[in-house]
């Protein structure tokens, strides 16, 4: 009698496409963590002789460049949309804390616009930043 049974081929995990998942979430984790990143206008700040600290939490930063062009979170805004995104974040945290950032050199007729739409609102919890004075 001739013995026909076969032996069972034992499963296999192929390890080449492990590295190809492996790569891919690394991938995946390297652009979600581009999501949540602050987006900054490179400027030379003012100077102040005496500062205050805030915290960085619920904060809405406004960026302003030396060429009057406001920015909030990279994006190009003007009076109206500033208007609404302020009312907006006000609406959905009350201790909102905006942080008004101006280059040293803007003419104060920009900056005085930005204020302008934070007095309209009625907004008084408002803090410029600025760098430690030598």
């Amino acid at each position: 009698m001739i013995n026909l049974k076969r032996k069972k081929p034992r499963p296999m995990i192929p390890m080449s496409s492990m590295s190809d998942i492996g790569f891919l979430l690394l991938i995946f984790i390297m652009l979600i963590s581009l999501i949540n990143q602050r987006h900054e206008v490179k400027i030379e700040y003012s100077e102040a002789k005496k500062l205050e600290k805030t915290s960085d939490s619920h904060n809405l930063e406004i960026w302003i460049e030396r060429n009057g062009v406001v920015t909030i979170d990279g994006v190009i805004v003007d009076a109206k949309t500033l208007e609404g995104i302020v009312a907006e974040s006000v609406a959905q945290n009350p201790d909102a804390r905006v942080h008004v950032i101006a280059d040293r050199n803007t003419p104060w007729k920009y900056v005085n616009s930005v204020t302008g739409v934070l007095q309209l609102l009625q907004h008084r919890v408002v803090s410029f930043v600025v760098k430690e004075a030598p």
